[in-house]
């Protein structure tokens, strides 16, 4: 043995064995490099595959083809009213508002012939009204000031006259420049579409630097009470959200707070918690209905949308693997949550019991949680670990009467700023920003609360102009009492 061990080694076996553990190395080294790859292609594939069902993505970003899976059954009918509907019919202009009567006798009988003459036995019958409602050409209502000079015989100086103070400085009214305002703000026309429609619904000759002008000085209308809907909403529970805009060529974001009846916009350089402190106050006390953003969780009562976490669960199921049974539990427990939470708002299950039936469910949700944490896909498992650290803001509507599971109601009120962004690119200044901000403010609250758009903002304007207190946008007991 001692002959053998001290011959020396074959140079062609320790050469095969320096190239085995050098193909060992490399075939370490190519495996590593294939799962990075693997990892990486399946991230990619994910992110290709987001669509507004299983991510934040919004609906219109979805690929041509994307069919969202349909919310209920169909029902087997054919499509339009149904046999025994009720009818929709028109209301009738009341009596006061009609414009012109004519009234209409038949000629001869229907049934004998007859000729019959309007003073002829007038059946006791109330006669079927029928009514035409037209718009007469819209012509504007031109004033002219003439501002006179006069010599005085004392000094032989001129004087011209002034304007009093209830004419405006401007060439445009009040209410001219309110429609001007709306058109863009509440029906997201463009500046030249402004200037073409007041060329053809008014006969007026515009310039589109002319449109810039009036929003500035919509916007300078519309700044106190703005202002003070500011202040409302710190007072209130809300849901807020925020979503990107473009100011000056540079990345913005357009925030939103909605309260029962008022809405604030803003427009801000940054998406970090400041302007949500700066929206609702850096000591708010009432519950934010939001995301899980970070910038929203220094509140201290929060209640996550259930509709972004049933994505998140959907996404785990497009995903496969571990994720998709995890996913698939965690979808079937929301399914059940909202089916209880619509029967408390229809009135047919009482929230005690519905509170009775959340306790369970909870304790299963937070199960299939922490089972998610321990899964071999490393995103399904960070999912599941965040919703573990905010779970108790998933719960948040179960134990206060008035919080809705969803933020549905801030995602709504930016639907039509983000079309309007689409179309417009943004805004060019923070002259322009104001403008939106505020003018969607206005839209928003007034419609919350049953106000004629037109009506306040040309009074808002109107006292702009003149130096007067502009009305409150803020709702009045009536409002209250009516949203009860």
């Amino acid at each position: 043995m001692s002959e053998q061990s001290n011959q020396p080694r074959c140079p062609r076996c320790a050469e095969l064995e320096a190239e085995v553990a050098s193909l060992k190395a490399r075939v370490a080294e190519l495996e590593q490099i294939v799962a990075e790859q693997n990892k990486r292609i399946a991230e990619l594939l994910e992110r290709l595959n987001k669509t507004s069902a299983n991510s934040s993505k919004p609906p219109s970003s979805n690929p041509p083809g994307f069919k969202q899976a349909p919310t209920k059954k169909r029902s087997g009918k054919k499509r339009g009213g149904q046999r025994g509907r009720q009818r929709a019919l028109r209301d009738l202009v009341p009596p006061e508002k009609v414009s012109q009567v004519v009234d209409h006798f038949p000629s001869d009988c229907d049934h004998c012939g007859k000729l019959l003459e309007p003073g002829m036995a007038p059946s006791v019958a109330a006669p079927v009204l029928h009514q035409v409602a037209e718009i007469p050409p819209i012509e504007p209502h031109v004033t002219e000031h003439r501002l006179h000079e006069c010599l005085c015989n004392r000094c032989g100086e001129r004087t011209r006259a002034k304007l009093p103070g209830d004419v405006p400085q401007g060439q445009f009214g009040p209410r001219l420049t309110a429609i001007l305002a709306l058109l863009s703000g509440g029906y997201r026309v463009s500046k030249r579409g402004v200037q073409r429609l007041a060329l053809d619904l008014f006969g007026l000759s515009i310039s589109t630097g002319m449109v810039c002008k009036l929003q500035r000085r919509t916007a300078e209308a519309l700044e106190k009470p703005v202002a003070a809907l500011l202040e409302h909403v710190k007072t209130q529970n809300v849901h807020i959200d925020e979503t990107s805009w473009r100011e000056a060529g540079r990345k913005a974001w357009l925030w939103v707070v909605v309260t029962p009846l008022v809405t604030i916009f803003r427009i801000a350089q940054s998406r970090s918690a400041d302007v949500a402190r700066e929206l609702l106050g850096s000591e708010y006390k009432h519950i934010a209905v939001c995301d899980r953003y970070v910038g929203y969780l220094w509140v201290n009562n929060v209640q996550l949308c259930w509709a972004h976490v049933r994505r998140d669960f959907q996404a785990m199921v497009d995903r496969g693997g571990e994720s998709r049974a995890i996913g698939e539990h965690l979808l079937g427990l929301s399914d059940a949550l909202f089916e209880w939470w619509h029967r408390v708002r229809d009135g047919t299950l009482a929230r005690s019991t519905f509170q009775q039936y959340v306790s369970v469910l909870r304790k299963e949700c937070r199960k299939q949680l922490e089972l998610g944490t321990q899964c071999g896909c490393a995103r399904t498992a960070g999912t599941c670990r965040e919703l573990l650290l905010d779970e108790r803001y998933l719960w948040t509507f179960v134990r206060r009467e008035g919080i809705e599971p969803t933020n549905n109601a801030a995602e709504r009120s930016l639907r039509h700023a983000v079309l309007w962004r689409k179309s417009s690119y943004g805004t060019a200044s923070k002259t322009g920003s104001r403008f939106v901000e505020r003018i969607l403010s206005l839209t928003a609250t007034c419609r919350q609360q049953g106000r004629d758009v037109l009506e306040t903002l040309t009074s808002a304007i109107e006292a702009h102009q003149l130096a007067k207190p502009t009305q409150s946008l803020l709702p009045q007991p009536d409002h209250r009492s009516a949203a009860a």
